[in-house]
């Protein structure tokens, strides 16, 4: 470093220096992060496409992907049979649940919490090991019990000077009754450590019947961040009061039976609805929800409500899509101007100059000569609802997760994550995209973007034509969660013939084995390392039980969409990936069915996970080579100009203020 670079920063040196006010304070810093650069670095886990399968999702991260349970391998594999090593991973997995079971069978129960607890400690310090001291300490140093855990974890029983001083502590914990609260918190420990990061490559929402339970896990998870899926989208659209993204939702929802979500999770009041819907529509056979039967509907009061509400949001959400279609010409969408292509006399549609026949007819709130005209029963209904949406706690709460937790994009490591696409043109190139009468594409469009959702979220738009643009994220042509020409949700409702229901793919798809395609994407996110860069993303499931594999491009492109949504494991053939990145490389892991909780915890099934793809990196992966390692050798740079400016005497070195923050801290 020269005299000028020094005299440049001589201003933030002199800041440094409040913080390291000696040479002695500098070196012993560097010392620290030049150790910490050297450790191996920590897990990354990357799932996608969660949609509502809470129970998969938790236990997975309770047994983060597998990994817990090989570590009880190696160090009780010869030790423990498999019955109480699996034993140990419940107990680690569901420590309360678990513990309320066991030790009502259990005929001496300081003995369990003495072995249990010396085992989990064992697998804690597994876990913690490639980490600092200060950083695991970090994990519970708010806990009373922190400072018995720090003993336990940086000492060993057979030591011969210690081993009294061990076991007493352990003795004590069980003769005081704080052994259940020490095997929870350890088990907590363990959960932590074993993933250091956790990214959510989009929608959470949609399909399976508990996202809020997944909001809520992600609320308290120690790190982790989201890149909104489409289907985070339309709900976010409702939450700020679209009334055509609030249509879309509660279509979704009762099209998969998941009404209870919104009336008794989100207070969402959907009686008028309800009452309307049994009032207007006599036969809603064709709407009822998926996977039903048409006995279930002739029998079932539950499901005719559920098919006729259905009914009438969708003739709601129809009519409001054409409105949005002629608003906005500029997002290419008139073709879903459906209703007034309806011959109601041959109960036929024409579409693209193709006629089909229509399973129903029957929409007495359908003006033949207006048909996107809402009843004023369908205005003050959707109205209502946007109201209800808007005035729901919890649902803002789970939305504010989202935006602050969440964003359009992250690179982390040399990983482009994003949840679908990149729009592309015929050629490969990105495509240009207008937005507000501006046209960007690639970064820029997703910059773009990202900076409109949060404006609408942050300055609370009322205006519909702005709030619009969710929907078009939702599924317009050329949004970058979507990929398709076109949702064609009435065709699949009300038209038997497959042909109709085709939705053409953007050809960001035909390009996603190129890899020269791809690196240009890469290229224009700003990753100039190529070697080991990825895109990572889902929103497409992988076909995996007609042998496709994740890995696209020659393995630049990971899709992590493996069917956790129990709709899409026909097409899967699993339940779901799990990408983890660590210092020994990338595994993509695949997941078998998760059958329950009540299963997991009584019989200590496990979800069956196995490795469909790994990499081997010629050596470990350290801190030094991730982010993290980059900011702490500019760290480290600094402090080495710190020191330099003490020795040409630019800065002072403060000894006695030193003593004082010491002498104040002592006092305190």
């Amino acid at each position: 470093m020269n005299r000028e670079e020094i005299n440049n920063k001589l201003e933030f040196m002199q800041e440094l220096a409040n913080r390291f006010p000696t040479k002695d304070d500098a070196v012993t810093e560097i010392i620290n992060l030049n150790a910490i650069l050297a450790l191996p670095r920590g897990p990354e886990h990357f799932m996608s496409d969660l949609h509502g399968q809470a129970d998969a999702f938790t236990h997975i991260l309770n047994n983060s992907a597998g990994g817990i349970k090989f570590r009880i391998w190696q160090l009780f594999n010869g030790t423990l049979t498999q019955k109480e090593q699996d034993e140990l991973a419940t107990l680690i997995y569901y420590p309360k649940e678990k513990m309320q079971i066991v030790l009502t069978e259990v005929p001496d129960k300081e003995k369990w919490y003495y072995d249990n607890l010396l085992r989990i400690i064992e697998v804690t310090k597994k876990f913690s090991s490639r980490y600092t001291r200060s950083k695991v300490r970090k994990v519970y140093q708010d806990d009373n019990l922190s400072y018995i855990i720090d003993e336990l974890l940086n000492n060993k029983i057979e030591e011969e000077n210690k081993d009294k001083y061990y076991k007493e502590i352990l003795n004590t914990i069980i003769e005081l009754g704080y052994s259940e609260k020490l095997i929870i918190l350890l088990s907590s420990i363990i959960k932590k450590l074993s993933v250091d990061v956790l990214h959510v490559v989009g929608d959470i929402y949609d399909r399976g019947p508990e996202p809020h339970k997944i909001m809520d896990s992600l609320e308290e998870y120690h790190s982790v961040d989201i890149q909104w899926g489409n289907h985070d989208i339309l709900w976010m659209g409702a939450a700020i009061g679209s009334n055509i993204c609030v249509s879309g939702v509660i279509t979704n929802s009762v099209r998969h039976n998941n009404l209870d979500i919104l009336e008794d999770i989100y207070g969402i009041n959907l009686r008028p609805l309800a009452n309307f819907a049994e009032e207007t529509y006599k036969d809603a056979m064709v709407w009822k929800p998926r996977h039903t039967k048409d006995e279930d509907y002739l029998t079932n009061l539950n499901v005719r409500q559920s098919a006729k509400i259905h009914k009438a949001i969708s003739v709601i959400m129809y009519k409001l899509e054409g409105i949005f279609a002629e608003k906005h010409p500029e997002y290419k969408m008139t073709h879903r101007r459906l209703l007034d292509k309806i011959d109601y006399e041959n109960n036929e549609i024409t579409i693209d100059g193709n006629t089909y026949h229509l399973e129903d007819t029957d929409f007495p709130t359908i003006d033949k000569n207006d048909p996107y005209k809402l009843t004023k029963e369908e205005e003050k209904i959707i109205s209502d609802l946007v109201r209800s949406f808007l005035n729901s706690e919890s649902l803002q709460r789970h939305m504010n997760i989202l935006i602050e937790k969440g964003s359009m994009y992250k690179i982390v490591n040399n990983n482009l994550m994003y949840h679908a696409l990149v729009p592309l043109n015929e050629d490969g190139t990105l495509k240009e995209v207008t937005i507000n009468n501006v046209t960007t594409s690639g970064k820029k469009l997703f910059d773009y973007i990202d900076l409109l959702v949060r404006k609408m979220f942050y300055c609370r738009i009322q205006n519909q034509e702005e709030l619009d643009l969710m929907w078009y994220l939702w599924c317009g042509p050329d949004s970058p969660f979507f990929g398709k020409d076109k949702m064609t949700t009435l065709e699949r409702v009300l038209i038997k013939d497959k042909k109709s229901h085709k939705e053409k793919r953007n050809y960001y798809y035909q390009y996603q084995e190129n890899k020269e395609v791809m690196e240009n994407i890469m290229k224009d996110f700003g990753i100039t390392n190529l070697n080991n860069a990825h895109i990572i993303n889902g929103h497409i499931p992988v076909e995996r039980i007609n042998g496709e594999v994740p890995l696209k491009a020659d393995g630049k492109v990971i899709v992590i969409d493996g069917g956790f949504s129990k709709a899409y494991q026909k097409t899967t053939g699993i339940a779901g990936y799990t990408l983890v990145s660590g210092s020994t490389g990338m595994r993509i892991i695949a997941h078998e069915p998760f059958t329950s909780l009540e299963s997991a915890i009584l019989n200590n099934e496990d979800i069956h996970s196995f490795i469909d793809i790994e990499t081997n990196p010629k050596c470990r992966i350290t801190i030094a080579d991730t982010d993290k390692g980059k900011e702490l050798k500019s760290q480290i740079n600094n402090l080495r100009m710190l020191i330099e400016c003490y020795k040409l005497g630019l800065i002072h070195e403060n000894k006695e203020y030193k003593y004082v923050k010491v002498y104040k801290k002592t006092k305190r």
